[in-house]
C-alpha cells in the first residue's frame, strides 16, 4: 500500500507503508542513531513527535519487549528508508513491523530520509502527516501546519508511584515521561527508586525524607510545566540532593529563574559529543531534545555550566553553586547506548553520601 509524507513547507514524499495505516499529523524530527530503534519508538520524550531514521536499515534485528523503555511506544509515526522484513535475533518477541501494528503506529518506508533530514536541518523541525490516502497538499496544509505539541507530561506521567530495587538509598523519582533504565541504573548502584507522578506535590517529598531527588526526562516545551516548575523550585530550596536529567534539567533552570529555547532542528541520536568544562573531557551521549537552557540568562552566582554540546556549544549540564544540585540535558542512562556517562549514577550517590537518611 502506498504512503505519503506531506510536510508542512509542501515537500510531498511517496513510499511505502507499513504498520498500521493509521492517518497522523504530528512534529517529525530526525534520529542519527545506527541502532536501538526500539529505544527510540518508546521513548516517552517523543510525545507529540514522529522520528526519520537517518540510518538506512531499519527493523533487521526485529524487536525485544527488554529492549523497551516504558510499556509502549510514544512517537506519533515513523519514517525510514527500508524496512529489514525478517529480523535476525535470538532475543526478539516480533518483527518491527508486527510491532507497529500491534501498537497502531504507522509508518512508511522507501523515502529519500537523508533528503528529509536535509529539510529539517535547513529549515528546522516542522509539522508534517503521514497518510495512506493521495490528498491534494492544499486540501491538508491548513490542518498541519495548526498542530502543536502541548500537554505531554500528563500523558507519560505514571497514574500511581511504584517502587523499583530494594537497596538501602531511597530515591524519589519524578516521572515526567521516565525512560525506564534511569531506575534501572539507581537500582544496580544499591537505591530503592520510588517512582512518583509528576503532579506530586513538594511538601510529600519532602515529608518523606528520601535520601535524594532524581527529575527524570520527558516531553514537550519545559514552560508549559508552570505547577511542575513551581514544585521544583521548593525542592530546590531543600538540602537534598537532586539529579536532574533533560526534561528535567531544563525545567530546574527555570525553577532558578533561566530561560529556554527551542533549538531549529533539536538533538536527536546516540553520537553527540559533549565535553566537562571542569576536565575538559570529551564524551559521547545519547540525546533526544528541542529545548535548551539560554545561556545569557544564567546567574552566574547561583550556577555554571558544567558540560556544552561539542558540536553547537549549547547547554548540556549545570551545576548549582553552593548546593548539591547538577543536571545534564543528554541521557547518562543511554540505552541501547552509548555508555560512556552512566558513571554520572556513580556520581548522584556520591552527592547523597553523608546525607542518607538513617
Amino acid at each position: 500500500m502506498k504512503a505519503y509524507l506531506i510536510l508542512e513547507d509542501g515537500h510531498v514524499f511517496e513510499g511505502e507503508s507499513f504498520g498500521s495505516d493509521k492517518e497522523i499529523i504530528s512534529e517529525f524530527v530526525f534520529n542519527t542513531s545506527m541502532t536501538g530503534y526500539t529505544e527510540v519508538l518508546t521513548d516517552p520524550s517523543y510525545a507529540g513527535q514522529s522520528v526519520v531514521m537517518t540510518y538506512p536499515l531499519i527493523g533487521n534485528y526485529g524487536v525485544s519487549y527488554k529492549d523497551q523503555e516504558s510499556n509502549h511506544p510514544f512517537v506519533e509515526g515513523f519514517v525510514i528508508h527500508e524496512l529489514s522484513r525478517i529480523g535476525s535475533n535470538f532475543r526478539m518477541h516480533m518483527s518491527l513491523n508486527d510491532y507497529m501494528i500491534e501498537n497502531n503506529i504507522p509508518g512508511i518506508q522507501g523515502v529519500d530520509t537523508r533528503a528529509i533530514t536535509k529539510i529539517i536541518r535547513m529549515h528546522g523541525c516542522m509539522n508534517g502527516m503521514i497518510t495512506t490516502h493521495k490528498y491534494q497538499v492544499h486540501e491538508v496544509l491548513d490542518k498541519i501546519k495548526a498542530f502543536k505539541v502541548t500537554g505531554t507530561v500528563e500523558r507519560c506521567t505514571c497514574d500511581t508511584s511504584y517502587k523499583i530495587g530494594n537497596g538501602n538509598i531511597r530515591v524519589a523519582l519524578l516521572d515526567f515521561g521516565a525512560k525506564r533504565n534511569i531506575a534501572k541504573e539507581l537500582a544496580k548502584r544499591g537505591c530503592e527508586v520510588t517512582v512518583l507522578p509528576a503532579s506530586t506535590k513538594a511538601k510529600t517529598i519532602i515529608n518523606d525524607h528520601y535520601d535524594g531527588i532524581m527529575l527524570s526526562n520527558g516531553p514537550g516545551d519545559p514552560s508549559e510545566n508552570i505547577e511542575i516548575i513551581e514544585e521544583i523550585k521548593i525542592l530546590s530550596q531543600t538540602d537534598i540532593p537532586i539529579f536532574a536529567i533533560c526534561l528535567g534539567h531544563q525545567m530546574l533552570a527555570l525553577a532558578h529563574g533561566f530561560e529556554t529555547e527551542k533549538l531549529k532542528f533539536g538533538h536527536h541520536g546516540a553520537n553527540h559529543p559533549v565535553k566537562d568544562l571542569n576536565t575538559g573531557r570529551v564524551y559521547i551521549s545519547t540525546q533526544n531534545h528541542n529545548y535548551v537552557i539560554k545561556d545569557h540568562t544564567i546567574d552566574k552566582n547561583i550556577a555554571k555550566p558544567w558540560f556544552i554540546n561539542v558540536n553547537d556549544g549549547t547547554i548540556e549540564g549545570m551545576d548549582y553553586l553552593n548546593k548539591r544540585i547538577k543536571s545534564v540535558q543528554f541521557h547518562p542512562e543511554a540505552s541501547a547506548g552509548p555508555h560512556d556517562t552512566a558513571y554520572l549514577f556513580d556520581e548522584f550517590i556520591k552527592m547523597i553520601g553523608g546525607n542518607k537518611n538513617a
